[in-house]
C-alpha cells in the first residue's frame, strides 16, 4: 500500500529529519537520516527507496548510515538483485536453429560472404547493404529448420528488392535471387508482388523507412511478411519441411543502387511480432539494464512531484527535500548500469538503440510540454560516467535513425512523424561535449541525412492520414468537406512542427565551431555538407542514379530549411558575420527580400571543381568554355547591383518602391481564404479554378522587371561556336564588379552561396516532386471530369446492360479520383505551404535579377549554369500544382 501511495498520492516533498547529535547532546558534526512517517502520507527514506528499486515493503530494515553511493549499491547487489537479476529471464526455445562462424564472433549473425553473387557491399556497419552490380543477392550465417523466426530490414532505398527466406538449393545469379527457384520465397514492395519461381500479387507498395519484418513459421509450415508492424497476411503456406543443417536462409537481392539494414537481432526490433524469435540472441543482461532505468525513472518521477509541491515542502521543516539523496541514489544505479555495459561492447548497442532510447524519450516526453528538466539531470548524471559516450554514440545514430522511418499518424498530429526523435536530438546537441561527440563520429553526414529525412506516405498510409475525401462538386457526404479540412489543418501543424526542427538542428550547425586548428569559422560545418550533399547527389535525376545518391527527402528538407534561412530569415543572433546584414530596422528580413544594393560572387559559375565541372552552362558544357572562353581573375570578383536596375524609374519595382514584388504584395482575400481552408484550395477540380497567387503575377520577369529576360537572351548563344569577339562587354547602370574583402570574408559562409545551393537543390530534389504533383492535379482534373461524365449518363437512364458498365466505371473513376485528392493534399500541404511559396516567388524574382544583370557581362554570362534557368519553372510548377 505504501507504494500505491507514491505512486498516485501526494509525494513526499520531505524525507528524513536530520539531526545533529542525539537530544542534543552530542556535539557531532555528523547528520543521520531517521526514519518518519507523519500525519499527512509522507514516506520514510526506508520506504521510499523501497519504492524507488521496486522492492517489497518493510524489505529494507532502518537505515543506520547516510544515503550515498555505497548504501545505493549495497541495495543493488544485496536486495535489487536477488528480485530482479534473474526473475524476468525467460529461456526461450532457440531449438532449430544454427549460426555459422564468419569471423564476427560466436553467435554473431551476418552475411555469409561465400553466398555474395553480384556486388554487395556493406556501406555502413553492422548491416547498411548496398548492390553495386545490376542486381546481387547474398544470404545470412544462419539457418532454421523448426520454430518461429525474423528478421527487419529497414529501406534505406524504396527500388526492386526480393527479401525473405531461400535453401541452399537456390541459386544466385546475374538475373536470379530470393524467390526465383524452389524452396525460395520471396516479397518486392516495388512491384508488390511475391515470388516463389513466378510471381502473385501479394501486400502493399512499400517506400524508403519503411520496416519489412520477415517471418518463417515452420511449425505450420508458413512465409509471412509485414509492412511497419502490420500483417500483410500469409504469403506462403506448405512450404516444405528441412531437417536440421538444411533450413531456410535469410536472403535478400537487390537492384543496382538499393540500400537497406539487415536486423538480424543485433538491435531490438522495432516491431517484434508476438511468439517469433531474433535470429541473434539479445543478450541475457538486457531485461537487468531495463529494471535499474524503471528505478531511475521512478526517481525521476519523485524528484518532478516535489518540484510541483515546493511551496508545502517548505512548510515541512522536519524533512530534507529528495534533492539530498537524488545524487547518491542516481550516481549509484548509473555505476551499476555502465558496469553492466562495459562487459560487452554488442550490449552497448543493443541497451543504446533499444531501452535507454525509450527511456530518455519517455522521460523527455513526446508531445510539447517537454519535461527539459528531468532530461538534463539524466544527462549530467550520465556523462559523470567514461562509457556515456559511447552510449550516446549509438543514441544520436538511433534517433537519426527514427527520424527515417518514423510515420506520420494522425491522432498523434501535431507531434507526429519524426519530432519526437528531432526534438530529443536538438535539446541533447545543445551541449557542446555531445555535438563535438556527433560531428567526430566517421558517420555525421550520414547521421545528419537520416535527421533530415522525413518518410513518404503510400496510398494506404494516405487513406489512414486523410480518411475523409471531400472536393467541389462531388457526391460524398457534405461533413466530409469540414473533416478533411481538420485532417489537413493537423497534418499540416504536424509537417510545420518538423520543419522547425530541421531549421533548428540546421542552425546548431551553423552555430557550431570544430575544435580543431586552424580555426573555423561558424558555418564551415554546414558549408561542407551542403556541399558533400551535393556532391553525392550528382546524376540523382537520371532514370538510373548511381549507387549511394541520398533519400528524395533529404534533399528536399535541405531545401526547405535553405529557402526558410533565405526568405523568412535566421530568426537568431549575429552567428555569422554575414548575418549582421540581416537586420534591418530593428526586424530580422530575409536575405530574398531586402532589397537596395545586391551582390554576388562571380566566383561560383567559374570554380573548376568536382561539383561543378559537369553541370551544363549556357554556353555549352564547362571543359569545352574552359578552352574556348578562359577567364582571369574573375573568381575572385563580385558583381553588385540596385535591385530593379534593369527597369525605367516610373515602373520600377522593388522590395525598397511603393510597387512591391509579387512575393510580398498583398494577397487578395481569395488566396488568404485558400490558405486558411487548404482544404478548398487542394480539392478543386474541373467546376473552379483558384489560383494561390494573385493573377498579376503570373510571369515574375514581367512582375519585377520592365524587360523580358527572354527577350535579353534570346540572341545569347547557346552553344559555343562563336568566336571571342561576339562576347563584348556591356556596362550596366548602377552595377560593379569589386574585389571580394577579405580572406576571412571568403571563409565565411554566404548567403549566396545558399541560394546557389538552393537552386541547384530544386534541380535534382525539388523539380521531380513539383511534376509528379503536377501530374496528380492534371489526373485529377481528368477524372472528375470523367466521373461526372458517367453520372450524366447514369442519370439519363441507359439500358441495364449499359448501366452496370457505367457504374462499374463510376466506381473506378470515383477511387481515381479520391486517391488523386488524397495525393494533390499531402504535396500541398508537405511543398506548398504559404511562406514556401512567398519563398518560391522571392527566389524567381532574385535569379531574374542577377540573369537580366550577368546577360550584360557575356564572358561570365555563358557560365551560368542551366538549372538557374531551370529554377524559373517554380513559377509555372507552383500555379500548375495550386490550380
Amino acid at each position: 500500500m505504501a507504494e500505491d501511495g507514491l505512486r498516485i498520492g501526494g509525494l513526499s516533498s520531505g524525507l528524513a529529519l536530520i539531526l545533529n547529535g542525539d537530544d542534543g547532546k552530542d556535539n557531532s558534526s555528523k547528520s543521520r537520516f531517521v526514519s518518519y512517517c507523519d500525519d499527512f502520507g509522507h514516506q520514510s527514506v526506508e520506504q521510499t527507496l523501497e519504492y524507488i528499486f521496486g522492492l517489497p515493503n518493510k524489505s529494507l530494515g532502518p537505515l543506520t548510515c547516510p544515503v550515498d553511493n555505497n548504501l545505493i549499491r549495497s541495495i543493488i547487489k544485496n536486495d535489487f538483485s536477488k528480485c530482479y537479476l534473474n526473475s524476468d529471464a525467460v529461456v526461450a526455445n532457440r531449438d532449430g536453429i544454427g549460426i555459422l562462424e564468419n569471423g564476427s564472433g560466436p553467435h554473431i549473425v551476418g552475411l555469409e560472404e561465400s553466398s555474395i553473387c553480384g556486388d554487395v557491399r556493406i556501406a555502413k556497419l553492422p548491416l547498411l547493404v548496398e548492390s553495386l552490380a545490376m542486381f546481387s543477392s547474398a544470404r545470412a550465417n544462419v539457418c532454421v529448420w523448426k520454430g518461429k523466426w525474423m528478421y527487419e530490414v529497414t529501406l534505406e532505398t524504396s527500388g526492386v528488392q526480393q527479401l525473405g527466406w531461400a535453401t541452399l538449393s537456390c541459386p544466385f545469379t546475374d538475373h536470379k535471387g530470393v524467390g526465383d527457384a524452389d524452396d525460395s520465397y520471396a516479397f518486392d514492395g516495388r512491384r508488390v508482388k511475391k515470388w516463389n519461381k513466378e510471381a502473385e500479387p501479394y501486400g502493399q507498395s512499400w517506400v524508403a523507412g519503411d520496416i519489412i519484418g520477415c517471418c518463417i513459421d515452420l511449425d505450420s509450415d508458413e512465409i509471412s511478411f509485414y509492412r511497419n508492424g502490420v500483417s500483410l497476411g500469409v504469403a506462403f503456406s506448405g512450404i516444405r519441411k528441412m531437417g536440421p543443417g538444411f533450413g531456410y536462409y535469410p536472403a535478400v537481392s537487390l537492384s543496382q543502387g538499393e540500400r537497406c539494414v539487415l536486423n538480424f537481432g543485433a538491435r531490438p526490433f522495432k516491431y517484434p511480432i508476438n511468439c517469433y524469435l531474433p535470429l541473434q540472441e539479445s543478450p541475457p543482461v538486457n531485461a537487468f539494464a531495463a529494471q535499474l532505468l524503471q528505478c531511475l525513472s521512478r526517481l525521476l518521477g519523485m524528484d518532478k512531484a516535489e518540484r510541483s509541491s515546493v511551496e508545502k515542502s517548505r512548510r515541512l521543516k522536519r524533512f530534507v527535500s529528495l534533492e539530498k539523496i537524488f545524487n547518491p541514489v542516481s550516481h549509484g544505479i548509473c555505476e551499476e548500469f555502465f558496469s553492466l555495459l562495459e562487459a560487452d561492447a554488442r550490449i552497448i548497442e543493443y541497451v543504446g538503440w533499444g531501452i535507454l532510447l525509450s527511456f530518455m524519450m519517455e522521460v523527455f516526453g513526446l508531445q510539447v510540454p517537454h519535461d527539459y528538466s528531468s532530461l538534463d539531470r539524466v544527462v549530467d548524471v550520465f556523462l559523470q560516467f567514461q562509457g556515456s559516450r559511447s552510449i550516446f554514440e549509438h543514441i544520436i545514430q538511433a534517433l537519426s535513425c527514427g527520424c527515417k522511418t518514423a510515420s506520420m499518424v494522425l491522432t498523434e498530429c501535431p507531434y507526429s512523424g519524426s519530432y519526437p526523435y528531432l526534438a530529443l536530438a536538438c535539446h541533447i546537441l545543445r551541449r557542446e561535449e555531445l555535438m563535438v561527440l556527433w560531428w567526430n563520429s566517421l558517420d555525421f553526414e550520414f547521421i545528419f541525412e537520416g535527421f533530415l529525412s522525413r518518410k513518404s506516405p503510400n496510398r494506404q498510409d494516405l487513406q489512414c492520414m486523410i480518411p475523409s475525401v471531400w472536393w467541389p462538386g462531388s457526391c460524398e457526404d457534405i461533413s466530409y468537406e469540414s473533416s478533411m479540412m481538420l485532417t489537413t489543418t493537423a497534418l499540416s501543424e504536424a509537417v510545420s512542427k518538423i520543419e522547425e526542427k530541421h531549421r533548428e538542428l540546421c542552425l546548431l550547425v551553423i552555430q557550431f565551431i570544430p575544435p580543431i586548428s586552424p580555426p573555423q569559422f561558424p558555418g564551415s560545418v554546414f558549408r561542407t555538407f551542403i556541399q558533400n550533399i551535393l556532391l553525392k547527389n550528382r546524376g540523382a535525376d537520371r532514370s538510373l542514379p548511381p549507387p549511394g545518391v541520398s533519400s528524395n527527402s533529404v534533399l528536399v528538407s535541405l531545401y526547405t530549411v535553405i529557402l526558410h534561412f533565405l526568405s523568412e530569415g535566421f530568426a537568431i543572433g549575429d552567428t555569422c558575420s554575414w548575418l549582421k546584414r540581416s537586420e534591418k530596422n530593428g526586424c530580422n528580413v530575409g536575405f530574398l527580400h531586402r532589397g537596395g544594393q545586391q551582390s554576388f560572387p562571380i566566383g561560383l559559375f567559374l570554380k573548376n571543381d568536382l561539383l561543378r565541372a559537369d553541370i551544363s552552362r549556357l554556353g555549352g558544357s564547362f571543359s569545352h568554355l574552359l578552352k574556348s572562353h578562359p577567364v582571369d581573375d574573375q573568381d575572385a570578383e563580385v558583381i553588385r547591383w540596385e535591385e530593379g536596375c534593369m527597369d525605367d524609374e516610373e515602373t520600377r519595382v522593388c522590395h525598397l518602391s511603393e510597387h512591391k514584388p509579387c512575393c510580398c504584395s498583398s494577397y487578395d482575400a481569395e488566396f488568404v481564404r485558400s490558405l486558411k481552408y487548404p482544404v478548398r484550395n487542394a480539392t478543386k477540380g474541373s467546376r473552379g479554378h483558384c489560383s494561390s497567387v494573385p493573377e498579376r503575377s503570373a510571369h515574375v520577369a514581367a512582375e519585377c522587371s520592365t524587360g523580358s529576360l527572354n527577350d535579353e537572351i534570346a540572341d545569347k548563344p547557346s552553344t559555343s561556336d562563336q568566336s571571342e569577339s561576339d562576347f563584348g562587354y556591356h556596362p550596366v547602370r548602377h552595377t560593379m564588379t569589386v574585389l571580394r574583402e577579405s580572406n576571412m570574408s571568403a571563409a565565411t559562409l554566404k548567403e549566396e552561396e545558399l541560394l546557389d545551393a538552393l537552386l541547384l537543390l530544386y534541380h535534382i530534389g525539388l523539380a521531380p516532386n513539383f511534376k509528379q504533383a503536377s501530374y496528380y492535379m492534371s489526373h485529377q482534373s481528368q477524372s472528375i471530369s470523367l466521373l461526372e461524365e458517367t453520372d450524366k449518363q447514369i442519370r439519363e437512364r441507359a439500358c441495364s446492360e449499359q448501366l452496370k458498365r457505367l457504374k462499374e466505371a463510376r466506381n473506378n473513376y470515383r477511387e481515381e479520383v479520391i486517391d488523386c485528392v488524397r495525393h494533390c493534399a499531402w504535396y500541398r500541404i508537405s511543398l506548398f505551404s504559404r511562406w514556401k511559396q512567398r519563398g518560391m516567388y522571392a527566389t524567381c524574382v532574385w535569379v531574374v535579377q542577377l540573369l537580366l544583370v550577368l546577360s550584360k557581362v557575356d564572358s561570365v554570362f555563358i557560365y551560368i549554369p542551366e538549372f538557374y534557368l531551370e529554377a524559373l519553372d517554380i513559377m509555372e510548377l507552383v500555379d500548375a500544382t495550386t490550380e
